[in-house]
C-alpha cells in the first residue's frame, strides 16, 4: 500500500492520507476558505487515481482545512484571467475537468464532512459524494445569480436529483444561503451534527462502510445511478447482482454469519 502519510498536491493546497481502509482528501486554502484554484482541481484528480487503484482504500472522505471551510467556491481571483468570457469558460473547464470527470465516476464510496461554507462549486463538489454530514454550523448556496452566471447541466442536474425542481429552482434563483437543518430538510444533506461530534460521526460512518463488501458498494453506487437515468440498463444492473452473487465475499458473508464472527471482505 502507497503510504500517504505525507502526500501533498498542488503546492500543498491538496493533502491526502489513509488510515485503516479510509482515504481522507482535504481542500488546503483555508485563508481563502478553501476557494477551488485549477491547480487544486488537477490535485484532487491526481489523488483519486490514487484511491481508486489502491485495493485498502475502501471509502474517501472529503473535507477542508480549518472551522471556517468546506469549500467556498470556485477562487475567484482567477475569474478574470481565466472565466472573464465563454471562451475562457471552455477553456476553464477544460482544465478542471480531470478533478469534475475523476469524482463523478469514482466507484467507491464518498462522504463529504462539511463545516462552514459550503457554496457554489464547492456544494457541487459535496453533491457529488455519496453522502454530506455537516456541522450546524454549516451554511450552504449557490450564488450564481448574483455573479452573473449559470450553472450547467451536471451540477444543476445532481442538485435537481437532491432537492426536487422547486427546492433547486429557489435555490438558484435567489441565491439565498441555507443552514444546515434547512438543508438537510430538503434532502440536500444527510445528517446534521455538532461541530465536536463531526469527525467522529463521519469516520464512524465510513469505518462502517470501509468494514462492508466492497463489491456491495461498488455495484450498489452504479445501481442507484443507474435509476436516475432516464432510459436505466436493467440488464446491466441485473449483471452487477449476479456478480455479487457469485463473489467469493458473498461466500464469506454467509460463512462469517453461521459461524458468528465479524465478516473478512477482500472485494473478490
Amino acid at each position: 500500500m502507497t503510504d500517504y502519510s505525507k502526500m501533498v498536491f498542488a503546492d500543498g493546497k491538496m493533502l491526502a492520507e489513509v488510515d485503516d481502509g479510509v482515504g481522507l482528501i482535504t481542500f488546503n486554502q483555508p485563508e481563502k476558505r478553501n476557494a477551488m484554484s485549477v491547480a487544486m482541481w488537477v490535485g484532487m484528480a491526481e489523488i483519486l487515481d490514487l484511491f481508486e487503484a489502491d485495493p485498502d482504500v475502501r471509502v474517501v472522505i472529503l473535507t477542508g482545512a480549518g472551522p471556517k471551510a468546506f469549500v467556498s467556491g470556485a477562487d475567484i481571483s482567477q475569474f478574470e484571467s481565466q472565466r472573464g468570457s465563454a471562451d475562457a469558460q471552455i477553456e476553464y473547464d477544460r482544465l478542471t475537468s480531470a478533478g469534475r470527470d475523476r469524482l463523478a465516476a469514482f466507484p467507491k464510496a464518498v462522504i463529504a464532512r462539511i463545516r462552514g461554507f459550503c457554496l457554489g462549486g464547492g456544494l457541487g463538489i459535496a453533491m457529488q459524494a455519496d453522502l454530506r454530514i455537516a456541522a450546524t454550523d454549516s451554511e450552504f448556496g449557490i450564488p450564481a445569480a448574483r455573479l452573473g452566471i449559470a450553472y450547467g447541466f451536471g451540477m444543476t442536474s445532481k442538485l435537481v436529483d437532491l432537492v426536487g425542481p422547486a427546492h433547486a429552482k429557489m435555490m438558484l434563483f435567489t441565491g439565498n444561503r441555507m443552514n444546515a437543518a434547512e438543508a438537510a430538510r430538503i434532502g440536500l444533506i444527510n445528517q446534521v451534527t455538532s461541530d465536536e461530534e463531526l469527525s467522529d460521526v463521519v469516520v464512524k460512518i465510513a469505518r462502517q462502510i470501509a468494514d462492508n463488501a466492497p463489491l456491495s458498494i461498488l455495484n450498489g453506487k452504479r445501481i442507484v445511478a443507474e435509476t436516475l437515468k432516464g432510459v436505466p440498463d436493467i440488464a446491466m444492473a441485473d449483471r452487477l447482482v449476479a456478480n455479487c452473487f457469485d463473489s467469493a465475499d458473498y461466500r464469506e458473508g454467509r460463512t462469517a454469519f453461521m459461524e458468528k464472527r465479524r465478516p473478512v471482505f477482500t472485494g473478490r
